[in-house]
């Protein structure tokens, strides 16, 4: 950062000849500009900061030196320089004195130095600051927008391709730090403190709970300055995947520069993260058109697609993990993320779900990563090679709905199918089907006193047997054929079909034990 010329600086130019004559004063002071005026009370016109030039009289017009000097020292003057040769030949003791007990730097002015050769030189001083100013907002402008582009799209995925980076916000936030001098962080919604430069930042955000709450919580868009003893902290709201703060703090006060940098780097993240969130969205597309033509028309290119944006597919046998569960839609997003930090597989977001292809050895890769989204559920699918993607799909849908009536972070549909045909259908859905098929017979027999549903029940247990059916129902055969006969007139079915016995078996079963849970 440029540092204002100093009347020490100034005095040192040996071209214009002056003379330090309060050696105790402050000569350390910035000096903003070089004034001159013979007024008696020339601070109305003045700012603070200068250094007032005079040829002597405005010190002994009015109030005298000691007011005259008074006045300039309240104000805020950076020094006096009195020119000698004009007025007096050399300064006057009281103006000398006046100083000496104000602390207000005195400087001697030779009669060969005109006035205005030291609004030059402060001038040119100037000029060269704001030039530097220039030149280090620029280059700290470009570090940061090199340092989000280089975070944000990092090189060489597959035959050529890109992949989208995750280290492009970290990236800004050091660089941040670096130009000017500074810790930063970012909080988010949460309160978290996912961006830190350097780590240990991070710390300081609980002291900042409330302003950090202030800022974000905020209708508009609203930057916050908080004074930490000689140091400053600045907040200021950034939109990245949500609502989030950007805190920045150092020792000593922000410029009008460095306030605009700040604003920079949140316009640099800004933009960072929308162009990341429509390119993801773009490949969140490609993922979903790429795994439903996988699934729907197998062997047609898409496999060649997949190979050569995300890597080759698994020589053998693959498996489909579905992620789901009730209302999963909405975090399908953060588990995709999740899954791209290295897992095995094809990923991609179809029907509010997550769906994972992996070679069969892979499933626990894919499992362990998103174990982190405790209300997420997964179904597993049994081996299957490509071809066969649309089936290894659909046990991963039975499993996972298995899962999510269970409340289960994960259900294989090999252990599901060993559980039998009920387990794999959901309980309401089969006291549904039961109630319908056996209607009929559930009302004859409530208002006949009749038993149709237990003579059904036995006669298929032995497999349309009649006399082990009639000897276990203790009734004569004949009877159990009339029985019978008249269940297969209420039911209006056909029950020499083995297709219909499988669903009155089902049904039966159902309504005596219900399916597993």
């Amino acid at each position: 950062m440029p540092v204002p010329l100093t009347l020490r600086e100034l005095c040192a130019d040996r071209t214009l000849g002056l003379r330090i004559v309060s050696s105790s004063a402050d000569l350390e002071r910035p000096l903003d500009w070089v004034h001159s005026s013979e007024l008696d009370d020339p601070t109305p016109y003045l700012d603070g900061g200068e250094l007032l030039l005079t040829t002597g009289i405005g010190p002994h017009a009015g109030a005298g030196p000691e007011g005259y000097v008074g006045r300039l020292a309240r104000h805020g003057l950076a020094g006096l320089g009195f020119g000698t040769g004009l007025g007096y030949d050399e300064i006057p003791d009281a103006v000398v004195a006046a100083c000496g007990r104000a602390g207000l730097p005195l400087l001697e002015v030779p009669e060969r130095t005109p006035f205005l050769a030291l609004t030059k030189v402060v001038a040119a001083a100037r000029a060269a600051d704001r030039y530097a100013e220039v030149v280090r907002t620029d280059e700290a402008r470009r570090a940061l927008t090199a340092a989000a582009l280089a975070g944000g799209i990092s090189a060489a995925g597959p035959a050529g391709t890109t992949r989208r980076g995750t280290g492009g916000t970290g990236k800004v936030l050091a660089a941040l730090a670096e130009r000017l001098d500074a810790w930063v962080l970012i909080s988010d919604g949460d309160d978290r403190v996912p961006y830190a430069a350097p780590r240990s930042a991070a710390r300081r955000a609980a002291g900042l709970a409330r302003e950090i709450g202030t800022v974000r919580d905020h209708p508009g868009r609203s930057s916050v300055s908080v004074s930490d003893g000689g140091g400053q902290v600045v907040l200021q709201p950034v939109r990245l995947l949500g609502p989030a703060v950007l805190v920045v703090g150092r020792d000593a006060p922000f410029s009008p520069v460095d306030r605009q940098l700040i604003g920079f780097a949140v316009s640099v993240l800004s933009l960072s993260h929308a162009r990341s969130a429509a390119v993801g969205s773009a490949e969140r597309r490609l993922r979903a058109a790429l795994l439903r033509t996988l699934l729907t028309v197998p062997g047609r290119g898409a496999e060649q697609v997949v190979a050569d944006t995300w890597g080759p597919p698994p020589d053998g046998p693959v498996v489909v993990v579905a992620f789901g569960g009730r209302g999963s839609g909405p975090r399908c997003a953060a588990l995709l993320e999740t899954l791209g930090r290295g897992a095995p597989g094809f990923h991609a977001e179809l029907e509010q779900q997550v769906l994972a292809v992996v070679a069969a050895d892979g499933v626990d890769a894919v499992l362990a990563p998103a174990a982190r989204h405790h209300d997420v559920r997964a179904g597993v699918s049994d081996p299957a090679p490509m071809a066969e993607l649309a089936r290894a799909r659909r046990e991963a849908d039975r499993a996972l709905d298995a899962a999510d009536r269970r409340d289960r972070p994960v259900v294989r549909f090999a252990d599901l199918a060993g559980g039998g045909l009920a387990a794999l259908v959901a309980p309401d859905d089969a006291a549904a089907f039961a109630g319908s098929v056996l209607g009929p017979l559930l009302r004859h027999d409530a208002e006949r006193h009749g038993d149709l549903v237990n003579s059904l029940r036995e006669w298929l247990a032995r497999h349309g047997q009649w006399d082990p059916a009639a000897t276990r129902l203790g009734v004569h055969r004949h009877t159990l054929r009339s029985r019978i006969a008249k269940a297969a007139a209420l039911l209006d079915r056909d029950l020499d079909s083995p297709g219909v016995r499988a669903e009155l078996w089902f049904a039966l079963h159902t309504r005596d034990t219900g399916p597993s849970s």
